[in-house]
């Protein structure tokens, strides 16, 4: 993506942050009386497509993978639960964004319910990859998270060479 000097936009990490929180309800539940995972991974997934949209500048994003998930804490009716998710890497069509997940409990403390990465591919009108606007990584901690998003980008390339 460029602007009208031909030059490559660049979007900063907080120009695509998202956040949505959802009230836990009897029909997100499992048999177990816990949130259902299946639930979950959609609500991420959306999450993420939000998150890639702001980012690329279109509707038309694609999730092309998904690195991590991780159930850790279970969320039960009747209470909060927090999705949080950012871009942590570029590529030239891809983003990687992260989602954290919380519940949220009557005392009002967040617990780490999930963490989860997601490869989004941004496409144009006819189907096709296209390029995203580079990501600024200033803080210490953004750039910790684009070392390791990278870091997976190269475990990720190397597990399709071999079939995992």
């Amino acid at each position: 993506m460029q602007n009208d000097n031909n030059e490559r936009l660049i979007k900063k990490v907080e120009d695509s942050r998202t956040e949505q929180v959802h009230l836990i309800m009897r029909q997100h539940l499992n048999s177990s009386g816990r949130l259902f995972g299946g639930i979950l991974m959609q609500w991420i997934d959306e999450v993420a497509g939000v998150v890639a949209m702001r980012h690329a500048g279109t509707s038309r994003v694609t999730t092309a993978a998904i690195d991590n998930l991780q159930f850790k804490e279970p969320t039960y009716e009747g209470e909060l639960l927090v999705l949080i998710g950012y871009i942590t890497c570029v590529g030239k069509s891809s983003m990687e964004v992260e989602i954290d997940t919380y519940v949220e409990r009557s005392d009002g403390m967040r617990y780490s319910v999930n963490r989860a990465f997601f490869v989004m591919v941004a496409m144009d009108e006819q189907e096709n990859p296209m390029q995203v606007p580079d990501l600024a990584v200033t803080s210490e901690s953004e750039k910790a998270r684009c070392q390791a998003g990278k870091l997976r980008k190269s475990m990720r390339l190397n597990r399709s060479k071999t079939g995992f």
